[in-house]
């Protein structure tokens, strides 16, 4: 999940990466090489504090993005919170991602949500021992913008470019400001 919103997040300004103390032990901390711009960690006790430090870097116009990482059933992440985080983002202009990991999809105001996960990557082209590109499976099941689908989301490094194409005979992918998640 991560590395979909990592290769989905626009080349400029700093990105707020919020992470709650579980996520991070769990998941990692995202690898800043691979975002090409400046990035702020934060590390929350709770889905609580994780919630509220999301909500004030949605304030900050200068950034690119913020993104909050959350673990399992937080009963704090409800409609609400993410009304709240929803209507923040869009009145700053700021993109804003919540990846849930060990937590099932409830109510959420999120205009567009996925379900993400790694697929194989394709082959090396100088080697086909090594790993190629990254894959993911994204499944748009909600969205405000456009139709939901399901698409095979790669990363293409030397443009730093996410390109979806059609699984299954879904149609075109969404366009990139359907993308924000």
């Amino acid at each position: 999940m991560a590395g979909f919103v990592l290769a989905s997040l626009s080349r400029t300004g700093a990105v707020l990466w919020v992470q709650d103390r579980t996520s991070a032990a769990e998941a990692g901390i995202p690898y800043p090489n691979a975002l090409h711009r400046p990035i702020i960690r934060v590390r929350s006790r709770n889905a609580a504090d994780a919630l509220q430090a999301m909500e004030m870097g949605l304030s900050c116009s200068v950034l690119s993005a913020v993104v909050g990482e959350i673990w399992g059933e937080a009963p704090r992440v409800d409609f609400t919170a993410t009304k709240r985080l929803a209507l923040r983002a869009e009145r700053s202009g700021v993109s804003c991602w919540i990846l849930r990991r060990g937590a099932s999809p409830g109510l959420s105001a999120a205009r567009d949500r996925w379900a993400v996960e790694s697929m194989p990557s394709v082959p090396s082209l100088w080697d086909d021992r090594a790993p190629g590109p990254p894959r993911w499976r994204a499944d748009l099941f909600r969205t405000r913008g456009g139709r939901p689908g399901t698409w095979i989301a790669t990363h293409d490094r030397t443009t730093d470019r996410l390109h979806l194409d059609a699984a299954d005979g879904d149609g075109p992918a969404p366009r990139p400001a359907e993308r924000a998640g």
